[in-house]
C-alpha cells in the first residue's frame, strides 16, 4: 500500500480541522449546552416549587375553609340562641303585661262589685224604709201586711 501525498494532506487538514472545532467551536457549544441544562433544570426547579406551592396553597384553602364554615357555624349558633332568648325575654314580657291587665281588671271588677253592693243597700235601705212608712201609715193587719211584703220582695229580686 502506498501512502501518497494527498492523503497526508488530508489526515493534516483533518488533524487541523479537529483541532480548530476543539479549541474554538467546542467550548462554545458546550458553553450553549450547559446554559441550556441550567435553563432546563432552573424551570424543573421552579416547576416543582410551584407544584410545592400549590400543594401549600390548596392546604392553606382547606383550613381557611374550615376556619370559615366553624365561623359560619358559631355565628348561625349565636344568632340561634340570641332568637331563642329574644323569644323568652317577649314571651315573659307578655306574661307579666297579661298578669298586670288580669289584676287591673280583677280591680275594676271588684271596684265595681263594691259600687253595685252599695247601691244595692242602699236601694234596700230605701225600699225598707218606703215599705215601713207603708206599714205604719196603714192599719196592721196580717193580709195587709202580706201583701205588702211580697210587693217589697218582687221590688228586691
Amino acid at each position: 500500500m502506498n501512502i501518497n501525498v494527498t492523503l497526508i494532506v488530508q489526515m493534516i487538514v483533518f488533524a487541523t480541522v479537529v483541532w480548530i472545532s476543539m479549541k474554538f467551536i467546542w467550548p462554545m457549544i458546550m458553553e450553549a449546552i450547559e446554559e441550556r441544562n441550567k435553563t432546563i433544570s432552573e424551570g424543573l426547579a421552579a416547576a416543582e416549587q410551584g407544584q410545592k406551592k400549590l400543594i401549600d396553597a390548596e392546604s392553606e384553602v382547606t383550613v381557611l375553609i374550615s376556619k370559615a364554615r366553624k365561623q359560619a357555624s358559631s355565628i348561625l349558633d349565636q344568632a340561634n340562641s340570641r332568637a331563642t332568648s329574644i323569644m323568652e325575654d317577649a314571651k315573659s314580657d307578655g306574661e307579666k303585661k297579661r298578669a298586670r291587665i288580669l289584676t287591673t281588671a280583677k280591680e275594676e271588677a271588684e271596684q265595681e262589685a263594691i259600687k253595685l253592693k252599695e247601691g244595692l243597700k242602699a236601694e234596700v235601705a230605701s225600699l225598707a224604709i218606703a215599705g215601713a212608712e207603708k206599714i205604719l201609715t196603714r192599719e196592721i193587719k196580717a193580709s195587709d201586711h202580706e201583701t205588702l211584703l211580697k210587693k217589697l220582695a218582687k221590688k228586691i229580686k
